[in-house]
């Protein structure tokens, strides 16, 4: 038996209360039973999270122990003491010998060589259907065999005091790497579930040489693998969710020896302005089984209003990878022969496609250039320009450079090409400028991937020292180059020029070597 469900978290009566592993279609009878939620039209379970609709960064803390001090990024992660840990623990265990819970045990990975077990615990019935379709689902066999290696228990009623807990709010999300064990209270948004496995795996896999990604893939009919890197909303999940190729998995993965595995056996996707015609993989795999977080559904005909940002623009459906008709079952594949960097570029001056050399690849990993999007993160309400080093940097537990170089040496390995791919503003900034068209950016990263932009001639940008394609098929000419989308060219002048600085500030603060730095933005020069 897992230590942790026979030890001080649980107490045994809960343990026997607790409803094990249940089939998707009980989950969701529960969950309308109980009143979590209700059903839509095709047949999804749509729940509302209440006062946190987006992950809520500021509230994650990390257990302080000796034994993951030293590999721990503290600038980038908050900590509590092992005394204030225990202070919250005694309180979950009073407050958990009053409720039932839902268990799903399962595992974090599809190569059988490095996924965790793992067994989630959640209040609600619907979280433990999100946990259900998110994580990898073993047979019968595999389940009578599994041990958990970590637990995560979801308990939104349950409420963190800043006094005692040392922590910032009622939400916490509470990691203990030691021990093995996450507290998610306070919220019932689902993505803190997702996020505190992905901070896991980030924790665990590059100590075994294995670099963990924030990043959705794909393959084609001959086998050649995709990835997309990039932060919410950036167009992971879209742009992965290809009719012409075959989906590994939307958001995490890994990159071994053997070749990249998905962590995950589900999708979360941003459903926000959602449409059969742009998305229809999305569209479709919405169905009995999925799960939808705060879309705006009609009382009458309950159908989902995608377009409805009335409570949050970070609208989220989650669904099984089977959903997807062309998924790959194995959740692996082989090398990448391509990497797109994603970035929703608020500015409307990044170029929407450019080729990196490999120096340019760990500038732009390193710098993780984009803008958060609305709604992803509490307070946000527009988009807002940020570096996310590696694209991910709410979840990496180790200093960014750790992964930055298990990367180098994979593109060098593997020789493969990566791309920059703005899919955010053209023509002026936000509010100005327009978004680029999904038509357009489907058609230069799909040239991108079977080779025909590899003859095609580049053109250097002064400013922001990249190559970009002279012309693309499907795309217009100019929509390739920035400068000539803006009506006011100063104005871009400007604008670029102010990026540009900001990208070489962000830069320093990381110790990179010359040949990187050279590699970055030039001003212009």
């Amino acid at each position: 038996m897992n230590k942790l469900l026979s030890g001080p978290i649980l107490p045994p009566e809960t343990i026997s209360r607790s409803a094990r592993n249940l089939p998707v279609a009980k989950l969701v009878e529960i969950a309308l039973q109980q009143k979590e939620g209700i059903l839509t039209s095709t047949g999804a379970l749509r729940v509302a999270t209440g006062r946190y609709t987006g992950r809520s960064p500021h509230d994650k803390f990390f257990v302080d122990r000796k034994s993951i001090r030293r590999h721990i990024w503290w600038e980038n992660n908050n900590k509590v003491t092992q005394e204030q840990a225990a202070t919250l623990l005694q309180r979950l265990q009073n407050y958990l010998k009053q409720k039932d819970v839902f268990v799903f045990d399962g595992f974090v990975g599809a190569d059988p060589t490095y996924r965790l077990p793992i067994r989630v615990i959640t209040e609600l019935a619907w979280q433990n259907l999100f946990a259900h379709q998110l994580f990898r689902r073993p047979n019968n066999k595999e389940l009578k065999e599994l041990r958990p290696e970590f637990t995560i228990i979801a308990v939104p009623g349950f409420l963190s005091q800043p006094a005692l807990d040392g922590t910032n709010s009622e939400a916490v999300v509470l990691l203990d790497l030691e021990q093995r064990w996450v507290v998610i209270g306070g919220t019932s948004y689902a993505g803190e579930i997702k996020k505190a496995v992905f901070t896991i795996m980030n924790y665990l896999l590059p100590q075994q040489d294995i670099l963990s990604m924030h990043c959705s893939a794909n393959v084609g009919r001959t086998g050649d693998v995709a990835l997309f890197f990039g932060l919410s909303g950036t167009g992971k999940t879209t742009l992965s969710a290809d009719e012409e190729r075959y989906l590994i998995g939307d958001d995490e993965h890994g990159w071994s020896d053997h070749g990249i595995f998905n962590f995950e056996g589900g999708c979360y996707a941003k459903t926000i302005e959602l449409s059969r015609k742009n998305e229809p993989q999305i569209w479709d795999a919405i169905r009995f089984g999925s799960v939808l977080e705060n879309v705006i559904v009609d009382s009458n005909t309950r159908e989902a209003d995608y377009d409805n940002d009335s409570l949050t623009e970070n609208t989220r459906a989650a669904y099984p990878l089977e959903h997807i008709p062309a998924a790959v079952a194995s959740g692996t594949g082989d090398h990448p022969r391509s990497i797109m960097f994603l970035t929703a570029d608020a500015f409307g001056v990044l170029p929407p496609i450019a080729k990196l050399s490999t120096e340019q690849a760990m500038y732009h990993f390193i710098s993780g250039y984009t803008s958060k999007l609305a709604g992803t993160e509490r307070g946000i309400t527009e988009p807002q320009a940020t570096f996310s080093t590696c694209f991910g940097a709410p979840f990496l537990p180790l200093p960014p450079t750790v992964y930055a170089r298990l990367l180098a040496d994979r593109i060098a390995k593997h020789k493969t090409n990566v791309f920059l791919v703005n899919t955010g503003w053209s023509g002026g900034p936000y509010g100005v400028g327009e978004r680029i068209s999904l038509d357009y950016t489907r058609a230069m990263v799909r040239a991108a991937i079977d080779g025909r932009l590899n003859n095609v001639p580049f053109e250097r940008d002064p400013i922001f020292n990249l190559a970009i394609p002279a012309h693309c098929p499907g795309v217009p000419a100019e929509i390739l180059k920035p400068a000539a989308t803006w009506a006011d060219k100063d104005k871009y002048q400007q604008t670029a020029l102010k990026l540009a600085a900001r990208f070489n500030d962000n830069i320093k603060k990381f110790n990179v070597s010359p040949d990187i730095l050279a590699a970055g933005p030039n001003g212009g020069n």
